[in-house]
């Protein structure tokens, strides 16, 4: 199979990462016979430092070209610790998802057996966990009207749904649900918040559609307590874009740390493959960044945009088998040998090329 890739390392350790994901991918390719051309493209504060736009037209363009995206990272402590600044990264990353009409963020949480005493929560609390967060991604609250009134000491953001969005979302999730143990639940806040109950009302006029998925309805302080008491009683979740951002993060540290945990972000036609964790910006350059969470990013890509799931099944085995051989970088190597990102990424190549 022929691949066109488009490549955005953004920022950060980004293209560290990246780099491994493309190692382990072209060692994929090789050992499978596929053909991936990398389109290198820029965003965030690369690209604010270029050409003053974190999401260039050009960049646009080689996105919508490309069979799927894979991302690394976004932002700099630059733009952070600037509340006047104008531009900023993360201004690049919600006008990609929403120009790539990128509505449904995909986001596993899983648990690795070798890794089971690396969580911070009791192993017997999380062991067997495999549950999969839908979060929309580009409607809610951060796609509101904002503003400042009263010479800027009252400020608002507001939280608009439309049934559209919240269907196409839905939809995803009862799809999803019916591939792994057909059990739904959606996350609100329908006690208080007008926009939770469309959600709800909406979802449950869409339980006719779909007679084989039970379906549940939680609210977001509730499923926040729970995913730490018991997780595995999760499969897969729907929510809006807020309350998704907070839990996802949440739900990752279950595994031991946030480095490995992969995402997709998809819509009806453009896919993009990224890490769920943030530019790290402290080990740009030091070789010391997990690059796992990038690498099960792009197992994700081979299997929902190009249906090549052997190949992201032994993507998933490599790493499996590199965290019970302890190859792992400094934030798994509890006290051990702590392994370069170059390093880790080159073991998983070597151990396809093997397989």
């Amino acid at each position: 199979m022929n691949m066109k890739i488009a490549l955005l390392a953004g920022d950060g350790i980004g293209p560290e990462v990246i780099d491994q994901a493309v190692k382990v991918s072209n060692a994929i390719a090789t050992k499978f016979g596929h053909q991936i051309t990398w389109t290198p493209a820029l965003t965030g504060a690369a690209a604010i430092d270029a050409v003053g736009d974190p999401y260039p037209d050009e960049t646009h363009a080689v996105c919508e070209a490309a069979d799927a995206v894979l991302f690394g990272a976004i932002g700099l402590p630059r733009f952070d610790n600037d509340p006047s600044a104008k531009v900023r990264p993360e201004q690049g990353l919600l006008r990609m998802r929403k120009k790539l009409g990128l509505f449904a963020n995909v986001r596993p949480t899983f648990t690795f057996p070798s890794l089971l005493d690396k969580s911070p929560l009791k192993q017997e609390r999380i062991e067997g966990t495999d549950l999969v967060f839908l979060r929309e991604l580009t409607g809610g609250i951060y796609f509101g009207k904002r503003g400042r009134e009263d010479q800027g000491d009252t400020a608002f953001d507001t939280c608009t749904y439309t049934r559209e969005e919240i269907v196409r979302l839905a939809k995803k999730g009862f799809e999803l649900a019916r591939t792994r143990s057909k059990k739904l639940c959606c996350v609100d806040k329908a006690n208080v918040l007008e926009t939770s109950r469309l959600w709800r009302e909406t979802v449950q006029g869409m339980e006719k559609d779909y007679p084989d998925v039970e379906v549940s309805y939680e609210l977001v302080d509730a499923v926040a307590m729970r995913l730490v008491q018991w997780p595995n009683s999760y499969d897969v979740l729907i929510t809006e874009n807020l309350f998704g951002d907070i839990l996802t993060d949440e739900a990752s540290v279950i595994s031991g740390s946030m480095g490995l945990m992969p995402s997709a972000s998809i819509g009806n036609e453009n896919a993009l493959y990224e890490p769920i964790h943030g530019s790290f910006p402290q080990a740009t350059g030091l070789d010391i960044a997990n690059p796992l969470a990038t690498i099960l990013s792009a197992a994700m890509m081979f299997e929902m945009s190009f249906d090549l799931h052997e190949e992201g099944t032994l993507i998933r085995k490599v790493v499996d088998q590199s965290l019970a051989d302890g190859v792992v970088t400094e934030d798994l190597a509890n006290g051990g040998k702590a392994y370069k990102t170059s390093e880790v990424g080159d073991y998983l190549a070597g151990l396809i090329a093997k397989a």
